[in-house]
């Protein structure tokens, strides 16, 4: 149950204190990299302009058409990435405004937009990041193909990721092929791969299309990462998780395993695979157990063994709570009922119910390191809350997200300094308020303002809140002045 906004924004400041009061001054190694992270459907808005084709989102109701108007603005959002002192970018290419139909011929004046906004940054001194994709299908492929679940869908991914990196590579080094690339393994899938939708997405029956989806995906990875690597040697890319630590609800070792098989299934399968260039055996033994058998190739078991990552990515916003079921012991029962979800008693929540955890956050780049031997890259990270412009023209005072963030960077400074674990940055979700996944702007995580609410020439201007100069000065010092 969530709790009281006052008490959530006590909570979090709480707990960074005690934190504190227990650590010493860490510093964070030069070059560090800090900085944001934008989808291009959450971002660009400009739905009908400059050749763009249509995608799935053109159906799902939200502010897509305009989005924070990206397209037009990005130069004075980038002005203010150098106020706060952010150093990199992530931004999604959209694959329909590249390739209007999914495949087939390029808009040049798709390609020449996200050209500008790479040369933009790089002449302010902002590393750019390339996302291939977020969620946002061509409509075409979606409709004919079925999004991922068909293997013709990844080669015209693939085809895509080529051009956008022979275009963008000579100027771009950092690469992502998908966010939160283990979602493909959940019921969620369907609406982000595309893919037709059934009535009940959580029925086990659809488990096998769910994974057969997941590994479409792994494959298209796989394929984009051997790609960039045989042709532009100075590019790294990774493979990212959404990740949130499993904690079991208690020391009964039924309610530790299924926190252990929660975990993997969850977070683990997609950063083992791209760490080790195949499927790690306890995925390999729930598919056998399970009675699930993929429409693997010769070529694709080949594509994943030559597969070579640079780093592990993550997301990190919550961690999850587990109990045991009766389903545990049971082969029909399928990764849904292996466990279920409890309240932690020892996490705050937001209005949303995301619990919040910066020790979490610590223990995930921390295992992250230690597990696949990669450095880590963390791409997101924040907090959403509902905020209104005070009458009396100030600054939203968003303490709650200074809070947040201190004690989240302070969290993966203890990674690194205390842990040993090597971290090359940290990515805010994000710099302005965009639409969320729902395509409303209820929930807020900018350290600037958007006022969609305003009209005429002030419609979307943005307002940086009281975070923006906190952000610029912990970012200025490298994490030292946090305070």
């Amino acid at each position: 149950m969530a709790i009281p906004s006052a008490r959530v924004a006590d909570g979090i400041a709480i707990c960074f204190m005690e934190h504190k009061r227990g650590g010493c001054a860490m510093s964070l190694p030069k070059g560090f990299l800090w900085g944001n992270s934008v989808s291009s459907m959450q971002y660009d808005g400009a739905q009908h302009e400059g050749g763009k084709g249509p995608s799935v989102y053109e159906h799902k109701p939200g502010a897509w058409e305009e989005a924070v108007d990206g397209y037009h603005r990005f130069c004075e959002d980038n002005a203010l990435m150098v106020e706060m002192h952010m150093g990199c970018l992530r931004f999604q290419t959209s694959w329909s405004r590249i390739m209007p139909a999914g495949e087939g011929e390029v808009n040049p004046e798709g390609l020449a937009y996200y050209e500008a906004l790479a040369d933009d940054l790089i002449a302010r001194g902002i590393e750019p990041m390339v996302c291939l994709y977020h969620f946002d299908m061509p409509l075409a492929l979606a409709e004919r193909y079925g999004g991922f679940a068909s293997k013709h869908v990844v080669d015209a991914f693939v085809e895509y990721a080529k051009v956008v990196i022979d275009a963008l590579a000579p100027k771009v080094r950092w690469w992502i092929t998908f966010n939160e690339q283990n979602l493909y393994s959940m019921p969620l899938a369907f609406d982000i791969a595309g893919a037709p939708k059934p009535e009940h997405t959580d029925d086990p029956a659809h488990e096998a299309e769910i994974l057969q989806i997941a590994h479409n995906v792994m494959v298209a990875h796989a394929r984009v990462a051997n790609y960039l690597h045989e042709n532009y040697p100075g590019c790294k890319i990774g493979g990212m998780c959404a990740f949130a630590p499993v904690y079991p609800a208690s020391c009964d070792p039924r309610d530790v395993w299924a926190a252990t098989e929660a975990d993997r299934l969850a977070n683990w399968v997609v950063l083992d695979t791209c760490a080790h260039g195949g499927y790690p055996a306890y995925y390999r033994a729930y598919l056998r157990r399970r009675g699930i058998a993929l429409e693997i190739t010769a070529k694709e078991v080949a594509a994943l063994a030559q597969m070579r990552n640079d780093f592990s990515a993550l997301s990190y916003y919550q961690s999850r709570c587990v109990a045991a079921t009766d389903a545990v012991d049971d082969p029909a029962a399928s990764a849904l009922e292996l466990a279920r979800p409890v309240d932690n008693p020892h996490v705050e929540v937001n209005e949303w119910g995301w619990g919040i955890d910066p020790a979490g956050y610590r223990r995930a780049l921390t295992e992250i390191y230690e597990r696949t031997g990669l450095p880590v890259f963390s791409l997101e990270n924040g907090i959403g809350w509902r905020e209104t412009l005070p009458e009396d023209g100030s600054p939203v005072a968003d303490d709650y997200r200074i809070a947040y963030h201190r004690a989240h960077i302070q969290a993966l400074k203890d990674a690194v300094e205390l842990d040993g674990a090597e971290v090359i940055g940290y990515l805010g979700w994000g710099l302005l308020d965009i639409p969320s996944s729902s395509g409303d702007i209820e929930k807020r995580y900018g350290a600037v303002y958007v006022d969609y609410a305003a009209e005429g020439r002030d419609h979307l201007r943005r307002l940086p809140k009281k975070s923006f100069a906190w952000f610029a000065q912990a970012f200025g010092s490298n994490g030292e002045d946090l305070d």
